[in-house]
């Protein structure tokens, strides 16, 4: 099942060295094919998408643009215990990002006002996977920190929406659907077409292609992250419960075959038994193929001896989900800086933080977490700085200003202060 390395075996540094890279995606393998479909949306528009949704999904669309009745319709078709769950879980999402709505400042000093103003961005465009699996959870968590921060204008962009998708962006406060999947829907949000107004910012995980034109595609337009498979690591100690553990490597390890399963243990035989358990549970799985691809391919356990070493493992590993299943989880978070999200103690599941917890379960993968944060309030939010000097304030300043400025030799710089300030 799991792959094991022991501290001070030969292979244990190389391991996890690579490991530590997983994020390195081969986007350019599919970057010509990406290419070609994105000039293809941006000269043609909705012709380009009807065209390569027919070549690639084999059906033929009538709207890009779905008319907002006819989507709120198909909304309405979700059977009510399934609203009544994605309402529950979207009003705990809603509340968890209300407190990360930052309120701006401003300050004076000498005569100079000094601030930041912070406004909402005017659309959005949330991408929601069609292909293996349906998501309606992701609509929750793409969509609400946007509507918390004000957004006015949120589109969905997702292929053959369903019920409950449409139910979830009904009740995550989208305001538009787009039909639309792969990166022909994000050339569609980023270019715009005959019945898509383009978006100003684009979120959403997806699959290669998807992460491969939302990476051409920024700078015309802000992206969240270029999101890889999704991982867990779980940190156990000698005390950790084998099957509480298993059972969390294979919640994570069932998304999809390229997803990561990785464990640190203090101790060879923690890890024999967690990888016990791992067998029992694969073979009762629905998904237990996907999930048996997954661990062939990238499930790894360190065995690290201590806590020491287990913290610099996961710091170097810098997880989507990080599970700290040890006596003292918050004294061994102290010791890990980077980490998507974090799930403090045994009764913590990561399922929860993908359904209902409250934090979007948008998260770095493959490393990012070293310089990425969880999608929140703040990523649909622009900032202004605010300046305003007073005349004496100008006046005060004179000589500092005209002295950087002719230090960088710009004469005009210089000048722009003194003829506010007299000769």
């Amino acid at each position: 099942m799991l792959t094991i390395h022991e501290r001070g075996a030969a292979d244990y540094d190389e391991a996890l060295q690579v490991c530590a890279r997983r994020g390195d995606a081969d986007l350019e393998r599919v970057e010509p094919d990406v290419r070609a479909i994105l000039r293809a949306v941006r000269a043609r528009g909705d012709a380009a998408v009807r065209e390569l949704t027919e070549r690639f999904e084999a059906r033929a669309l009538a709207d890009v643009h779905v008319p907002e009745a006819r989507w709120r319709a198909g909304a309405a078709e979700a059977p009510p215990e399934v609203r009544a769950m994605l309402a529950e879980a979207a009003e705990r999402v809603r509340r968890y990002h209300a407190h990360q709505r930052e309120p701006g400042f401003r300050y004076e000093e000498g005569g100079v006002t000094l601030g930041q103003r912070v406004r909402p961005v005017r659309s959005v465009g949330v991408y929601a996977p069609g292909g293996k699996a349906r998501y309606p959870s992701s609509v929750l968590m793409t969509a609400i920190p946007a509507a918390v921060a004000g957004v006015p204008r949120i589109v969905l962009a997702t292929p053959r929406p369903t019920p409950e998708v449409l139910a979830a962006a009904e009740l995550a406060g989208v305001t538009e659907v787009v039909d639309a999947g792969g990166a022909q829907a994000i050339g569609a949000l980023a270019y715009g077409t005959e019945s898509v107004t383009r978006v100003d910012k684009i979120v959403g995980p997806g699959n290669i292609y998807v992460a491969c034109a939302k990476r051409l595609v920024f700078g015309l337009v802000d992206i969240d992250s270029i999101a890889g498979p999704s991982e867990i690591l779980v940190v156990a100690d000698d005390e950790a419960d084998p099957e509480v553990v298993a059972a969390d490597l294979l919640s994570q390890a069932e998304h999809d075959e390229d997803a990561y399963a990785l464990l640190v243990t203090l101790s060879r035989a923690q890890a024999d038994a967690i990888d016990a358990a791992v067998a029992r549970q694969l073979a009762t799985l629905p998904r237990e193929p996907v999930a048996a691809a997954s661990l062939a391919r990238n499930g790894r356990c360190f065995v690290c001896g201590d806590l020491d070493e287990a913290a610099r493992v996961a710091d170097a590993l810098a997880a989507e989900h990080l599970s700290l299943q040890v006596r003292d989880p918050e004294a061994l978070l102290e010791h890990v800086g980077a980490a998507g999200a974090a799930f403090l103690g045994d009764h913590t599941p990561e399922a929860a933080g993908d359904y209902a917890a409250g934090p979007s379960h948008v998260l770095p993968t493959g490393g990012a977490a070293r310089f990425a944060s969880p999608l929140g309030v703040y990523d649909f939010v622009v900032r202004t700085s605010l300046i305003r000097y007073t005349p004496a304030a100008i006046a005060a300043q004179r000589a500092l200003l005209t002295g950087l400025a002719r230090l960088e030799q710009l004469e005009a710089h210089a000048r722009a202060v003194e003829v506010r300030t007299g000769d």
